[in-house]
């Protein structure tokens, strides 16, 4: 319990460490869901292990070894959702929490096989991209779709993969690369009518094209 209790510190600051290079003691805490001093001790136990430089009253920076450990974290991750999702017929909505889980076996025999049977797969099944085995990923300029007026859209990812948000796009018959035609952009709350495969005149709020990345059709 307390190595994965560390990973998912580690994982945390993974995440914060792609919006900024420094990364405040606090940042961590909201992240974690935990009070300032239970961060201090751990963030402690992390510069033990050489994935963080720590100095009181300043930012903290994740190491190189930290990058590349987390990474390996996010990779068995998100070959496990993967796994989960394309061979044992989980829907992209209840991967997650069991990926979580799975994440922490430390097997890499286990990770090089899963990896070998899905065919060497470069992105979960929300599109984010999965590491290879030494922390590397491409990570692709796709465009939330908030950010266009009109034309025809691939969706490739999504921001966020909330059990709750994944259940709205299956309930609006929404997955990975569905073509989706941006009709018009409210003026007054910037809403979007779309089209899709049989799902004409469909009203998705601003919130909701905030978190579909996608990439425009040639």
């Amino acid at each position: 319990m307390a190595t994965q209790t560390k990973e998912n510190y580690l994982k945390a600051l993974y995440y914060l460490n792609q919006k900024s290079d420094e990364i405040s003691v606090t940042d961590l805490g909201k992240m974690m869901q935990v009070s300032k001093p239970t961060v201090n001790n751990m963030v402690k136990r992390l510069e033990a292990e050489g994935w963080v430089k720590y100095e009181k009253y300043k930012p903290l920076k994740i190491t190189n070894l930290g990058k590349k450990t987390a990474a390996i974290i996010v990779r068995r991750h998100r070959l496990s959702e993967m796994f989960l999702s394309q061979e044992m017929g989980f829907g992209w909505e209840e991967v997650h929490d069991i990926a979580e889980e799975m994440e922490h076996i430390t097997s890499q025999a286990l990770f090089d096989r899963m990896d070998e049977i899905l065919g060497y797969p470069n992105q979960d099944p929300h599109g984010s991209p999965i590491p290879d085995k030494d922390g590397n990923f491409d990570k692709p300029n796709y465009k939330p779709l908030s950010h266009f007026t009109k034309g025809e859209f691939i969706l490739k990812a999504l921001q966020e993969s909330s059990s709750e948000f994944l259940n709205f796009l299956n309930k609006k018959q929404i997955g990975l690369d569905t073509t989706i035609e941006l009709e018009n952009v409210e003026e007054f709350d910037k809403s979007m009518i779309v089209n899709y495969a049989n799902n004409k005149n469909v009203t998705l709020s601003q919130a909701v094209c905030n978190k579909l990345l996608v990439k425009q059709k040639v």
